[in-house]
């Protein structure tokens, strides 16, 4: 699958929330709840999130600097590379990022080595391949961990 692009967006590894957002992704679901649907949506490998300002994009990245993402390389004190999320406007990233790809339109992004598939977005989320919604994966990890 691919997630949707729109003015400007901040997308996330999911393999790096799992791995650094306090909690995991099952705790990111659940504190990103009211988010997710209207300005975040998510396939297997992406989590997108967007704004229409530069301002409200500063704002996401510090919370994901807050979370314990890894944000961005810098050299001599300059960002110059994302690393665990990217922001991507309309007219291409903002710093250098290769692991993902857009789909051919451009109106959607996809996990570099997968196939972008169908596209998911603020139309479509939030179903997966079992047909699930954020409510009932959020209701199965609670069952899972109890």
């Amino acid at each position: 699958m691919a997630v949707a692009l729109e003015f400007i967006n901040v997308l996330v590894r999911i393999d790096a929330i799992r791995k650094k957002y306090p909690g995991g992704w099952e705790k990111f679901l659940l504190d990103y709840q009211e988010v997710i649907g209207a300005v975040g949506w998510y396939d297997e490998y992406l989590y997108r999130e967007g704004a229409m300002s530069s301002e409200d994009i500063s704002y996401i990245i510090d919370s994901w600097i807050e979370n314990g993402l890894d944000v961005y390389r810098t050299v001599d004190g300059e960002p110059v590379e994302w690393l665990d999320i990217c922001v991507t406007e309309m007219f291409g990233t903002t710093l250098k990022c290769e692991w993902f790809c857009l789909t051919e339109d451009g109106y959607g992004a996809y996990m570099k080595g997968t196939e972008p598939g169908r596209l998911v977005g603020r139309g479509s989320f939030p179903e997966f391949d079992d047909g699930k919604t954020v409510e009932e994966e959020v209701e199965d990890l609670d069952t899972d961990n109890t």
